[in-house]
């Protein structure tokens, strides 16, 4: 699932080529896609595009009347359309613009969660945005302080969760962690001052570094060509200390690190094999 860099860039890119294009039409391709009612999305036909800008893991189409609040979810992409088929593969939504151009929110995967909301007013006071924690790329030292201590929380699911901290994703968490040297079960209220510094320093750091790569690109990179020292490099060697990355499964998803830089050298239980030890 692209997290904050990616996304960011992505936004840029976009509002680059699209900013003041004319709205004239938007058409849900599924009819999962659209997750509201109203406003209408027609409400914002004729309407230049403000830009495009991102908030947690979200992206917002804005027009001065309504934003559409875009979700990838785990393999959406919001693209120009060059064909502009009938029936794009793959395709949920698609906003047309007067001088000929169109974007196209796809979805490959057999279960389509990606969608698009229609918002107007105080947009992070209502769904899906109401809720976020204070987004990542402008966290404060004292905001990551405060929420670390509002409850006992691993801290790679701390990272994770969205109403904590908005923006990061599987991949971040395990960078963050590998490169804060905390073991990603570390519980969030027993972190030392120095730790909450390191973490703090850690996930500016690690967006600043992914964020440059993707910058760098001309469209938004897939999950194997995102930077990182730990993520889904298990078995690798660390390019820390040397010593070998671990992972530990479940069933959706993988935490990686490194036993030295994190745990001390102790090998953390992995569910997939733990099971058959009990």
């Amino acid at each position: 699932m692209p997290e904050l860099p990616e996304l960011q860039a992505h936004a840029e890119r976009l509002t680059e080529h699209f900013a003041g294009a004319e709205l004239s039409g938007f058409r849900a391709l599924t009819f999962t896609a659209l997750k509201t009612v109203l406003p209408a999305p027609d409400d914002a036909i004729g309407h230049p595009l403000r830009g495009i800008d991102r908030l947690g893991k979200y992206l917002l189409v804005r027009f001065e009347p309504a934003t559409f609040v875009v979700h990838l979810m785990q393999g959406g992409r919001l693209t120009p359309d060059e064909k502009q088929a009938a029936k794009p593969r793959g395709g949920l939504a698609r906003w047309t613009f007067a001088d000929g151009r169109a974007l196209l929110l796809s979805e490959m995967a057999k279960e389509k969660r990606a969608g698009v909301w229609v918002v107007a007013g105080e947009i992070t006071a209502q769904p899906p945005l109401e809720g976020l924690g204070p987004d990542a790329a402008e966290l404060t030292l004292d905001e990551l302080r405060t929420s670390l201590t509002e409850g006992p929380m691993r801290v790679h699911g701390f990272l994770r969760d969205q109403r904590r901290i908005a923006g990061i994703g599987r991949r971040l968490a395990s960078e963050v962690c590998h490169r804060a040297r905390l073991s990603p079960f570390a519980t969030t209220t027993k972190l030392g001052d120095e730790d909450v510094e390191r973490l703090h320093a850690a996930i500016g750091d690690c967006i600043a570094d992914a964020l440059a790569v993707e910058r760098d690109r001309d469209a938004m990179s897939k999950s194997a060509e995102r930077p990182g020292h730990v993520y889904h490099r298990d078995g690798e060697d660390c390019p820390v200390c040397g010593d070998v990355i671990r992972a530990i499964e479940y069933t959706s998803y993988t935490i990686n690190y490194c036993p030295t830089c994190q745990t001390g050298g102790k090998v953390l239980a992995d569910n997939t094999t733990s099971k058959f030890l009990k």
